[in-house]
């Protein structure tokens, strides 16, 4: 995997303005990595997915992330100083089939992937999700020996499944650990580094199209000169037509 130059992204981020976020960081990803197939990266699971892209937004943004959360207690809301090293979770080599047994029953599963997500967009309520989910990922179920259809399996089992899946791939589920100083209400924050990149990517994309616009018009440069340039070499260009 390489990082993308101003170029790139600005094109990734206009190429993934109608589409869904899952597909947005998969076009990132497809360029970022271009020896591998966009096949390829849609079917690999969540957790490699998001350990590749906070390691792509160090690349593009530095190490330090600031994010915001609300107490669901008092309202309160929080600044969060965090880091993308700290973020990710050990690697883990994780086979394409993963089987659980749970009383009786033998599940066979694979983990979530881009693929699923783009099939959840069609999904109204948070309880479709789930179940769509659970269709496309549950290979096999058995019992005795016997094919058992998902639909007929206890809540036990299913909640089981679903805790096995989050366990199995902890960096799809990021979850912070905050504490509220104004009520010391104590809770779970989840993380979600894909619409954390791209709300990044959004605001540094509109911005730098402000920053060609000011420059293109006072110099005349085209907008792939004004994109070769470094950022900091970029500013100082700003500053002098600011000073003008």
């Amino acid at each position: 995997m390489r990082s993308l130059t101003a170029h790139e992204l600005l094109d990734v981020w206009e190429a993934g303005a109608a589409q869904s976020l899952a597909q947005r960081v998969l076009l990132l990803l497809a360029v970022a990595n271009p020896d591998r197939s966009y096949e390829a990266l849609a079917r690999q699971p969540l957790g490699q997915r998001d350990a590749q892209l906070l390691t792509l937004r160090e690349w593009l943004f530095g190490a330090q992330l600031i994010s915001v959360a609300s107490c669901p207690n008092c309202g309160e809301r929080l600044q969060l100083t965090l880091n993308t090293r700290e973020l990710l979770t050990e690697a883990q080599s994780t086979p394409e089939a993963i089987v659980l047994n749970v009383n009786d029953y033998t599940i066979h599963y694979r983990l979530p992937a881009s693929i699923d997500l783009f099939a959840l967009a069609q999904c109204k309520t948070v309880a479709d999700n789930q179940q769509l989910l659970l269709q496309r990922c549950v290979q096999t179920i058995t019992r005795a020996d016997q094919a058992q259809p998902i639909e007929t399996v206890p809540v036990t089992v299913i909640e089981a499944i679903e805790a096995h899946m989050a366990q199995a791939d902890p960096q799809a589920d990021i979850q912070l650990d905050l504490d509220c100083p104004t009520c010391q209400y104590h809770w779970l924050a989840a993380f979600d580094i894909a619409a954390f990149l791209w709300k990044e990517i959004d605001s540094w994309a509109r911005r730098i199209v402000g920053d060609i616009h000011v420059i293109a018009s006072v110099y005349g440069w085209s907008e792939a000169d004004i994109l070769s340039l470094s950022a900091s070499r970029r500013q100082m260009y700003l500053d002098l037509i600011g000073n003008v």
